[in-house]
């Protein structure tokens, strides 16, 4: 028995987000907790399940609330350090008409850039089913290094490798580089989720079949989520695809951790059922849960504080 059920490593960060007007007509921005790591982890420590954060936040106002939230949400925090020089990483989240968003990014650097290699517990790898991460985490050579020997651990202490490319082009110098890391995520993972433009961008594929089929044929990744906003979601396992439709909500506020609590929903159904024993009619359900959980957290502001409860989901799965 390992101590954690999920170990992830990355990003953790404000994220700004609009919050009306201000009676002199000035913005109002809303600061919530997030990072799509920690936003996994919340969901799944909603859920019932251990986990434990791998990263770094400023020495400062924000970083401490931050390590405070993710605390209160039950994540495990011995290895989440705090960089006395350089302040915690902000996200200007900009949402578009259609619900969708536009992210401005103030790292440059940011703290969770500074993790470093002799930073990460091995400990804690150690004592995990799944290790997560994210490609925010690839994108500057200190952080990548603290990355890479992660799944190293991982992969030496029999860890699930779970891995979201979650591409925001504005933080990598091009996306030759991006597309180069990202592809090394996906050479060291089991379970990968990726979104509908994620997916086209990275293998040039319009068709969604023949660009997972892409995917299949060039890395040893032995499930993968295919997200797709409105249009639900497929699941792609051993030459079959499985599909379940989206939970349209009509009080929908923003899509913002929408697919980091479908992902962490994913990573539930895994802990008790191996990878090597899916079937079609389990991961159909295993995607209506993971819809429906989504659909829930496009009802709320931010993410990592509102996560869904269980009877929640349950319920607006009865509801249809």
């Amino acid at each position: 028995m390992k101590r954690f059920d999920v170990t992830a490593l990355g990003e953790l960060l404000i994220d700004f987000t609009e919050s009306g007007l201000s009676p002199q007509g000035n913005l109002l921005l809303e600061a919530n907790p997030g990072g799509a790591p920690c936003n996994v982890l919340a969901m799944l420590a909603r859920l019932g399940r251990k986990t434990a954060f791998i990263g770094k936040v400023g020495d400062d106002a924000l970083g401490r609330q931050l390590k405070q939230v993710v605390e209160e949400a039950g994540i495990d925090t011995a290895n989440l350090l705090l960089d006395r020089k350089v302040h915690t990483t902000l996200a200007f989240v900009h949402k578009k008409p259609d619900g969708d968003r536009d992210f401005s990014f103030y790292r440059d650097p940011g703290a969770d850039m500074m993790l470093r290699e002799d930073e990460v517990r091995e400990s804690i790898i150690a004592d995990s089913r799944i290790f997560h991460f994210g490609s925010l985490s690839l994108t500057h050579a200190g952080v990548r290094a603290a990355t890479k020997k992660a799944l190293d651990l991982a992969k030496t202490h029999g860890c699930l490798i779970s891995f979201d490319p979650n591409l925001r082009e504005p933080l990598w110098n091009s996306l030759e580089e991006a597309h180069e890391q990202i592809a090394y995520g996906m050479q060291m993972c089991d379970v990968m989720k990726i979104s509908d433009n994620e997916v086209q961008w990275f293998t040039e594929k319009e068709d969604f079949d023949e660009g997972i089929a892409t995917l299949f044929d060039r890395y040893p990744v032995r499930l993968i989520l295919l997200s797709k906003g409105k249009d639900g979601s497929s699941a792609y396992y051993r030459g079959k695809r499985v599909d379940a439709d989206a939970f349209l909500q009509k009080n929908t506020i923003e899509t913002t951790g929408a697919g980091d609590t479908f992902c962490a929903c994913v990573l539930n159904y895994l802990l008790d059922h191996p990878l090597s024993e899916l079937d079609p009619e389990g991961l159909g359900e295993m995607l209506r849960f993971a819809n429906a959980a989504a659909a829930l957290i496009t009802t709320r502001k931010g993410a990592l504080r509102v996560m869904p409860e269980k009877q929640e989901i349950e319920a607006l799965l009865a509801s249809r």
